[in-house]
Parts: structure tokens; sequence; C-alpha cells
């Protein structure tokens, strides 16, 4: 089969295509006949070299952490799924491909109204964003929630849930169009951080109150104003740490705000958490999906020839939404 293998690191140039066995699934797996992956800002630093896929290393380091397509294998202990089902999936890698494994329990089932090209845009960051806000963030209907890069697929999909589930959201963006964009996903307001602060408007929106969650993507450079948007007993929850990892930190304000940070991962976190965080999602996540409340984002679409022009538009920052790349067959 045809995948993108990572045999050199550095740009967009070292992704190219070749020839791999195909995978072949084991007892609690199913195969899948990829017709779609999406891009992450992980797939990214992987190909720099600086995310490694987690465990042993494989005997080929393909990137991707989500796909969607058809399962045209199954293992014997499988029972959720059978031969011709029109699925998506949570990876740990190897979705830059024409075929892939998973587990059953980190496979879902793809919904009628969503086509398989706009389903490879869902598992990652759907699972991101719904992790962050319920399962890191404790969010309840009623909450206030700010969400950094209001337009990125995790943005765009925290902001989409926030406003299904009953929360109010404020969403910080860089320029007038992605402005626009997350007012469309339903941000209650929007904050363009190149022409103001965000953490004046958050004093302003909530009456100098706070927001109980915020959702980080930044670190370094948003990590003192995060704290100080923060209500009392309010969560820091940082899923990226794109100015820095390191910052300094005042516990002062910690401590008598009684706040908490917590940091959240999906491709490193251990598979029985993986596989419960699917379950609530798909309990409590995927009608959203399916009754089309809530709806991937896609900015472009590349045909998996063109995956290094894809990097290299990810890594311009001026995507809304997703990037994804077509694999095989779609609907």
């Amino acid at each position: 089969m045809k995948a993108v293998v990572l045999e050199s690191f550095g740009g967009p140039e070292v992704l190219r295509v070749r020839e791999v066995p195909e995978p072949q699934a084991g007892p609690d797996e199913v195969r899948i006949r990829v017709a779609a992956t999406a891009l992450n800002r992980a797939d990214l630093m992987e190909r720099e070299g600086r995310y490694p896929p987690p465990g042993k290393p494989p005997r080929f380091q393909i990137p991707g952490l989500e796909v969607s397509g058809v399962v045209d294998q199954v293992g014997e202990r499988v029972t959720a799924f059978q031969i011709g089902d029109r699925v998506m999936a949570l990876l740990a890698g190897g979705g830059y491909a024409q075929a892939v494994v998973s587990h059953e329990r980190l496979t879902m089932p793809v919904p009628d109204c969503i086509t398989l090209e706009r389903a490879a845009a869902l598992p990652e960051v759907f699972l991101t964003a719904f992790d962050a806000l319920h399962e890191q963030g404790g969010a309840h209907p009623g909450w206030r929630i700010l969400v950094h890069a209001g337009a990125s697929g995790v943005g765009s999909a925290a902001i989409q849930l926030a406003r299904q589930q009953g929360m109010s959201v404020m969403a910080t963006v860089g320029s007038h169009l992605k402005l626009e964009a997350a007012r469309a996903f339903g941000a209650d307001r929007v904050v363009n951080y190149r022409q103001e602060k965000f953490i004046n408007a958050v004093e302003e929106w909530t009456g100098g109150v706070g927001v109980d969650v915020v959702i980080d993507f930044i670190g370094q450079d948003y990590l003192s104003d995060n704290l100080k948007a923060l209500a009392p007993g309010g969560t820091l929850v940082v899923v990226g740490t794109l100015s820095g990892a390191q910052a300094s930190l005042n516990l002062g304000m910690v401590l008598a705000k009684r706040l908490r940070i917590q940091g959240t991962a999906l491709r490193s976190r251990p598979l029985d958490l993986k596989m419960a965080l699917v379950r609530r999602f798909l309990r409590e996540g995927w009608g959203l999906l399916a009754s089309g409340s809530v709806k991937p984002v896609i900015d472009r679409v590349y045909p998996l020839q063109h995956v290094a022009e894809a990097h290299a538009y990810m890594a311009s920052n001026q995507n809304i939404g997703k990037i994804v790349i077509t694999v095989g067959e779609l609907d």
C-alpha cells in the first residue's frame, strides 16, 4: 500500500509517498481502508523529529492521528463493527496511508449525515475538545469558557460543543476573517489578540468575575493572563504550548483563587483512558454530530501526493478549521 513514511526529519520536503506492507488486524482490531485523514499540529512536530510516536518505535513511522474510511477486515474478538461499515478512528499514528488498523474501542461509526471526507476531520479535534471541556475542565451548563485559537480545528469544535451544551464562550483569534468565523461557530464574544488584550475583554465580558475554564494552546506567553482571567475555582486546561513550554508561575494567585492547571494529551494517554474517553463521547457528544448540531470545519482538502503542500499551508497559520488529506475512495 501507499503511505507517507518519515525516513528523515525536517521541513515539508521530507514527506514522500512510498510502498509499505499492509497492516493486519489483531484480535481486537479492525482494518480500515482509508478514505481520508487530517492534519494536526502534532504532525508538523513529528515531521521535525520533536514528537515521536509513543511506545516501541514502529518499523515504518507514518504520521496521522485520525482517519475515516470503510472496515475491510475485523479481528476475531471484534463485535462492534463488520466489513463495510463506515467508520472514523483515533490513532497514535499511521493515518497517512491507504490502510490502518485501529482498536475497535477507538473506532467510531460515521453519522449518516457526514461524508467520509468530512469525517476525517472529526476524531482528534472533537475528542480533544470534549476532553478539555469535560474530563479536564469539568464544565457544566451555564459556565463561561475562554477558548484560545478559536478558529483552529480544536477551537472550532470546542466552541460548538460548549454552546450546544449550554455554556457561554469567548474566543481569541488573530485576524478579522478568523474573528467572523469564530462568531459563526457560536462564540458570544471574540477577541482579535492583535488589536486588544484578551484579559481586558474577559474582565468586561464577565463583569470582573472571570471565566470558569480556559482552553489554551499557546502556553508561555499566555500563562499569566490566563490565570488572571480565571474565576475563583477555575481551571486552565493546557492543550498546547505554541509560544513555549517554560513560564513563571504565580503560585500566590493559584492559592488565593484555588485554581487548577490541567495538562492534557491524547496520543500518549494509556489505552484504557482513551477508550473511556471515546465511550463517553459516544454517549454524550456523538448525537450532536448525528443531528447536525455540531459539524467539522474544513478549510482545504489536498490529495495524498500533495501532503507536503498541506503541511506548508498549516505552518503558515492561515487555516480556519481542519486541513484534510484524501487517500482513497470517498462516498
